[in-house]
């Protein structure tokens, strides 16, 4: 089945005092949607703010892009957290970017972690829905974007928050559709394109063994620290006009 709306989205703000990454603002011309750090594994306030009101220039959807307090280690390395430490970790970043955002007659639309935290929350279900409890306690119409695959599922279903089934198009997937987590293993500009072409005309993604798998994406995440990302964001906007995942929900029930 063709899919006619989708979101891309990429990560900002991920450096800290001098430590940027200014590819990062070059991108936001080609994406519909925004995850800005919060500070505990990158993004401090100044760049949070530069960000912030870039994304509002420019008629972003902004995300909270939430990940363990690890700034050494850009929150990669993964940490054991009690229940009530994911609950005030999430709770302490999304409600910085929140307070932020209102100052600038802006609101947060998302929270998509980080790192190590995604990783944990795409692999253990008790994590995962620890982590979207905390979002309802924040705001009940908070989407929480993780991975597309049975985790996701039924934590939607539990915890009755709106999950965002999210693609990583420049990471490899195992024959169980498990993301590849190693970088090195990063695929070319044209097998991207080719992915790109293949969920939206198909809702599928072609894995290692030549077989294809049926995948529910409603958002596709490019990796702003990818070779020549740019040009891949540029050519997929040449095969559809992303658009943010809310608007999308919207569109398909009939509120616009």
């Amino acid at each position: 089945m063709p899919t006619k709306h989708i979101d891309f989205n990429i990560d900002a703000a991920q450096g800290f005092g001098i430590y940027k990454n200014n590819t990062e603002t070059e991108l936001l011309d080609y994406v519909s949607s925004v995850n800005i750090s919060c500070g505990f594994h990158a993004g401090d306030p100044l760049l949070i703010k530069e960000y912030l009101l870039k994304c509002k220039e420019k008629n972003l959807t902004i995300g909270a892009h939430i990940g363990f307090n690890d700034i050494s280690g850009l929150g990669y390395r993964p940490m054991e957290l009690s229940d009530e430490e994911i609950e005030a970790s999430v709770i302490y970043q999304t409600g910085a970017l929140l307070s932020f955002a209102k100052s600038y007659g802006l609101v947060i639309d998302h929270v998509r972690p980080h790192g190590a935290m995604y990783k944990m929350a795409a692999e253990n279900f008790k994590f995962s829905a620890a982590i979207a409890n905390a979002l309802k306690k924040i705001d009940k119409w908070l989407v929480y974007v993780c991975c597309d695959n049975e985790i996701a599922n039924q934590v939607e279903a539990e915890t009755n928050v709106t999950v965002c089934r999210e693609f990583f198009i420049n990471k490899n997937y195992k024959q169980d559709f498990t993301v590849d987590w190693d970088n090195k293993h990063q695929i070319n500009e044209d097998d991207a394109l080719n992915r790109i072409r293949t969920i939206l005309f198909s809702s599928q993604i072609k894995l290692g063994n030549g077989t294809f798998m049926p995948v529910n994406c409603n958002t596709i995440h490019f990796d702003t620290k990818a070779e020549n990302i740019k040009n891949l964001l540029k050519k997929a906007n040449e095969l559809i006009t992303p658009t943010p995942y809310n608007y999308n929900k919207a569109e398909l029930s009939g509120w616009v």
